[in-house]
């Protein structure tokens, strides 16, 4: 049995695909693991880092964090500019501070692939910290973005409801997913 934690509709994807493979394999979208991951975190008295988002973004999202959470230590927090390069020497700086910051666990909304290429270096650079990439995550709890209607959610069409408010980002990094898609059935098909 699998468990995967996702954001994205390639996530969603892969989800659907392993079903079609024959494979049990359940789905958590990142923005809905956020505050149960931070309970935790506090519960075990580990600190967190925030990178990605905004900076304005990050301080609400820290505000809300600490409103349900208040024993929970923020250790770090960095919003990168939007041409961040994941495996830049800019990205060398932000793991070094976060190896200083002490924090346990950081959460990423870099936005895909950014954030995937720069929790895969963090497992070479910061071995000690886990990544758990929540993409639009901390900017729905900040109150900067709306999340779809919760009937979206359930029928897995929240990246719909993405690709209608912000259509220049998203309807390409949808149809980049969706080109793909007859050949992994292909193979999820052989696979089963």
């Amino acid at each position: 049995y699998i468990f995967f934690i996702t954001r994205r509709s390639s996530d969603l994807h892969f989800v659907w695909l392993s079903r079609v493979a024959g494979k049990s394999v359940d789905h958590i979208q990142g923005a809905d693991i956020i505050l149960r991951l931070c309970r935790l975190c506090a519960e075990i008295n580990v600190s967190i880092a925030l990178v990605g988002s905004s900076q304005a973004a990050l301080i609400d999202a820290i505000t809300a964090i600490n409103s349900e959470i208040p024993d929970l230590r923020v250790s770090y927090a960095h919003a990168p500019d939007f041409a961040f390069d994941p495996e830049g020497d800019y990205a060398d700086g932000i793991f070094k501070e976060l190896k200083t910051s002490g924090a346990g666990l950081c959460l990423l909304a870099l936005g895909a692939p950014k954030q995937e290429k720069f929790a895969a270096r963090g497992r070479r650079l910061a071995p000690d910290i886990g990544f758990v990439s929540v993409g639009a995550g901390l900017d729905f709890l900040a109150g900067h973005q709306v999340r779809a209607p919760k009937i979206m959610q359930r029928m897995a069409m929240e990246w719909l409801w993405r690709a209608t408010l912000d259509p220049g980002r998203m309807v390409p990094r949808y149809l980049k997913c969706f080109a793909i898609l007859p050949g992994l059935i292909r193979q999820a098909v052989r696979q089963r």
